[in-house]
């Protein structure tokens, strides 16, 4: 590892794109921006220095990241844009993140780049997001020895104002949501079932319905579980369905969204339940500390050769705990198994 890594941004030109470009500038990394036209790049993170090529073009992108030591990849759809930029990545020397939420799309680089990563002494992180690797943290920080009876993720937004990428890659991802049950994936029902979640402060108890993304496939993939179910509150999905609903608009100093959040990880073993809760402000905006810290750890060489969920490779206490004050994450007490009640 260099002493001061350099990082390059896969669509920096995007909204997640600039809070990671804002978040690694404070971190004072030296930045590339990679897009497919400079004069947005330009526009959108003025002083940075940027490189221009295609999503589709392995090649190009492979130059363009050039005498980096880390990728992050914020150019979805992630169905569409994972394997070129992770095997650009790949054939550059460095290693490669991205934000994923589509659960089709983590799956398959974890499974596509594993060797080729290897091979190349370098790492491949999918989903290291809001939607995702968080989950995938907290779980893991809950779920000592790696295994568990019973895993539930709860998430409550107050609100969802979507992106024009959220959007667009919401119309892209149209493979089936799953579930672990029975030690087992099988598809959602449908319609999917509705519940009851008991949230702390400020939501309170909120009704949810089942509703996986990325994070069943990372948690799946170095948790040993039977079953496994992440739920969300209603209102956020009614936004997010809504076509008038407005994209989110900043309200501070660091550009996020009032738009607030919960997630808590509830692992049950036996006659043991753990409780992790993780809250902040602006799901977008999060998702840049979340990235930027593990391209940082994976730089000094805190990871290991292959494809793997953040889970896996960072220790989850201490990565999740350093991110204050975006993200403020806590430990629970824990409480009887009633905490998801079926409506």
């Amino acid at each position: 590892m260099t002493a001061t890594p350099t990082i390059a941004v896969l669509g920096a030109s995007g909204h997640t794109g600039r809070f990671v470009v804002d978040e690694l500038g404070r971190r004072g990394l030296p930045v590339v921006a990679v897009g497919r036209d400079a004069g947005r790049l330009e526009q959108a993170v003025p002083g940075v220095p940027h490189r221009v090529a295609l999503v589709d073009d392995p090649v190009a992108l492979a130059e363009a990241f050039t005498g980096c030591d880390v990728v992050i990849s914020c150019a979805g759809p992630f169905l569409d844009t994972a394997d070129v930029a992770a095997d650009a990545a790949i054939r550059a020397g460095a290693h490669y993140v991205d934000v994923t939420a589509e659960a089709a799309s983590a799956a398959q680089t974890l499974a596509r780049w594993d060797v080729p990563a290897r091979d190349a002494g370098v790492s491949v992180v999918p989903a290291v997001s809001f939607f995702g690797g968080l989950a995938d943290l907290l779980v893991t920080w809950a779920t000592p020895g790696g295994q568990a009876d019973e895993v539930d993720v709860a998430i409550a937004l107050d609100s969802w104002h979507p992106t024009a990428g959220t959007r667009a890659t919401g119309a892209r991802n149209t493979a089936p949501r799953l579930m672990i049950s029975g030690g087992e994936l099988r598809p959602l029902p449908d319609p999917p079932r509705e519940s009851t979640w008991h949230f702390e402060p400020p939501f309170g108890t909120l009704g949810v319905v089942e509703l996986s993304l990325s994070e069943l496939v990372l948690i799946s993939r170095h948790v040993d579980v039977r079953e496994l179910h992440t739920h969300i509150n209603q209102a956020p999905l009614d936004d997010l369905h809504d076509a008038s609903t407005p994209p989110p608009r900043g309200v501070d100093e660091l550009g996020r969204s009032a738009q607030v959040f919960a997630v808590e990880a509830r692992v049950r073993r036996g006659d043991t339940t753990r409780r992790v809760l993780a809250s902040g402000q602006d799901i977008y905006a999060v998702t840049a500390p979340l990235v930027v810290e593990a391209a940082v750890r994976l730089a000094r060489g805190d990871g290991s050769p292959g494809a793997h969920a953040p889970g896996e490779l960072f220790d989850p206490v201490d990565f999740l705990t350093s991110l204050a004050p975006h993200l403020q994450v806590r430990e629970l007490a824990a409480q009887d198994d009633g905490r998801l009640s079926t409506a």
